[in-house]
């Protein structure tokens, strides 16, 4: 009982220890960064650049320059290659991250350490310790859609997986899960599988199994849990068979999860009419969660960016249950918890926590240029946008995350961060500048229409098309059933007109550039994107639909352009 005690997340403390830190950022960042200098002073990076054991922040910018992962890219490959010396890190690296892929169709490389699993906890704790103050859960179990994916060797001996697998196959995470009293409801062998389809099948049927003890359901990305449930809905009645036989269906021929699930599954007559009686009392499949999964308190996942157009399905499929986003970071490193968890996905904030790295930010000028000097953490303005800019303890300096942040406020003295878009402008062909969120308002705008029908987008994503003169913007939908043409061509020019960024009407009224393109997909064909990246070494629950397909991504290209079934070219101007 003690270890149980023992064991146990106190909220009230982590909540006192983030107070303390936030009060004081400014001085927290000057340590840190001495930290992070003193750690790695010897390393070949460092020396190069000239630092010379200086550890103060002034030394630190004027000798240090800013990167993008492309500067890096070298030294990160020795490492991988097994060479021994101090090249990023004092201390050796002994695995690698792999970046998801969808944006530039192949994983980045990024170093991972015991460190960067510390800041991972960390963050855990600080948001779980604010959401349980507002929404306080029992001792009980999550239903958490996640997947590992398959780890491999470098050349030179290191692990390599994405950096949700190595959080996953860490102890601690196993421990911090069990000190918040969520702990996964599915067995390990379910959660590593190496069939995404056989782990989701499980994650489903273990849900059912302890639904009453279900409080939180959960994924890295809400795309996952939207994925899960649109799943649910073409196998359930042979996930309500099994539980009422007992036996797990020979779709999961895995002989180790078959035996995992064998420890759980046993004849329940009454658990599959509860839920078979649950399901046929629905309207269109609202409120299955709940319905489901009755004490449960919230659903959570990272909501915001590109997984803000399943926030529609998911609050579907949610019925009134809290959507709470996760805290917000990337392959690279942690940057802020969720400590406003009352806050809706599309207004969610993240305070910056002042001890896991050292932070910058580039501020943007209205045309997107950046200024000459990037500001500390404590400099920034409320109301400003700015490019991230992280230093970190696994060997990244002065790095160009590639995130535009806006500053909502602050917390105490650390800001709070609203996510906007990544800097990469998305969709651009003369002087037009569209960003994933104007690409995302656009598809809103339209898919109205659809709802109309008693359609929807199911997903989307873009290219620009510059093997037409002019060139011209192409988006690509997948949609749940037929619509008329004459629908689709309503859609198409509704979209063409919700570009309001002046550049692009400008060049539209000039015929600088063409006629907007909307291509329809066979029913599909999304999910063999995700099962290209997964192919690549991805984690289904690290998976994000690239929201605009470059050049260099062929093989997403060619996937697309082999399921367009229909094609329709806007008349708006």
């Amino acid at each position: 009982m003690l270890d149980i005690l023992e064991e146990r997340l106190v909220p009230e403390a982590v909540i006192d220890e983030f107070e303390a830190l936030s009060k004081d950022a400014g001085r927290v960042q000057i340590e840190t960064l001495k930290k992070i200098l003193e750690q790695n002073g010897e390393t070949e990076y460092l020396l190069r650049c000239g630092l010379n054991g200086r550890t103060d922040s002034d030394s630190y910018k004027t000798f240090v320059p800013l990167v993008t992962h492309k500067d890096l890219e070298p030294y990160i490959h020795r490492i991988a290659d097994g060479e021994k010396s101090s090249i990023l890190t004092g201390k050796p690296i002994t695995t690698i991250s792999l970046s998801s892929g969808t944006t530039q169709g192949k994983p980045k490389f990024v170093p991972f350490n015991d460190e960067l699993i510390e800041s991972t906890m960390q963050i855990y704790k600080t948001s779980f310790a604010y959401r349980n103050r507002e929404y306080p859960i029992g001792n009980g179990k999550a239903l958490q859609f996640i997947y590992s994916s398959k780890q491999f060797k470098t050349k030179g001996g290191l692990s390599a997986g994405t950096a949700t697998t190595n959080i996953y196959r860490n102890a601690e995470f196993k421990k911090t899960m069990r000190a918040m009293q969520t702990p996964c409801c599915s067995p390990d062998e379910v959660i590593f599988s190496p069939s995404f389809n056989q782990s989701l099948y499980c994650h489903l049927l273990c849900g059912l199994i302890f639904r009453d003890e279900i409080q939180v359901v959960s994924s890295t990305f809400a795309h996952s849990i939207v994925h899960a449930f649109r799943t649910f809905e073409q196998i359930w009645e042979e996930l309500v068979n099994d539980i009422r036989e007992g036996v797990l269906s020979s779709h999961i021929t895995l002989p180790s999860v078959r035996r995992a699930m064998a420890d759980l599954l046993r004849p329940d007559p009454e658990l599959a009419d509860t839920i078979y009686n649950k399901i046929s009392g629905l309207s269109n499949w609202y409120g299955i969660i709940p319905e489901l999964f009755p004490n449960t308190k919230y659903i959570y996942g990272i909501m915001t960016g590109s997984m803000e157009p399943y926030l529609k399905k998911l609050r579907h499929y949610g019925g009134g249950l809290p959507l709470l986003s996760a805290d917000y970071g990337s392959s690279e490193g942690w940057i802020g918890a969720n400590v406003n968890p009352k806050l809706p996905p599309e207004l969610v904030t993240f305070a910056v926590l002042p001890n896991i790295g050292y932070f910058e930010f580039l501020p943007l000028r209205e045309d997107g240029k950046h200024e000459a000097q990037p500001v500390g953490l404590t400099e920034v303005k409320v109301g400003e946008e700015y490019e991230i800019i992280v230093t970190n303890f696994a060997g990244l300096y002065r790095y160009r995350l590639g995130d535009v942040v806006k500053v909502k406020g602050f917390h105490n003295s650390t800001p709070e961060l609203q996510f906007i878009c990544r800097s990469n402008l998305l969709l651009n062909i003369n002087i037009d500048k569209n960003t994933e969120k104007d690409l995302q308002l656009a598809v809103e705008e339209a898919s109205k229409l659809l709802a109309e029908e008693k359609l929807e987008v199911v997903d989307f994503t873009s290219q620009v098309d510059l093997s037409t003169e002019p060139g011209h913007y192409v988006i690509f939908w997948e949609i749940s059933g037929k619509a008329k043409d004459e629908i689709m061509d309503e859609c198409c020019n509704c979209m063409d007109m919700s570009f309001v960024d002046a550049g692009y009407v400008g060049s539209r009224k000039a015929n600088a550039i063409g006629a907007l393109e909307l291509r329809i997909l066979k029913k599909g064909t999304f999910r063999k994107i995700m099962d290209h990246f997964v192919k690549l070494g991805g984690a289904v629950s690290q998976f994000k639909t690239p929201r605009c397909v470059g050049p260099a991504n062929n093989t997403v290209l060619q996937i697309l352009s082999s399921n367009v079934v229909k094609r329709y070219f806007s008349t708006a101007y």
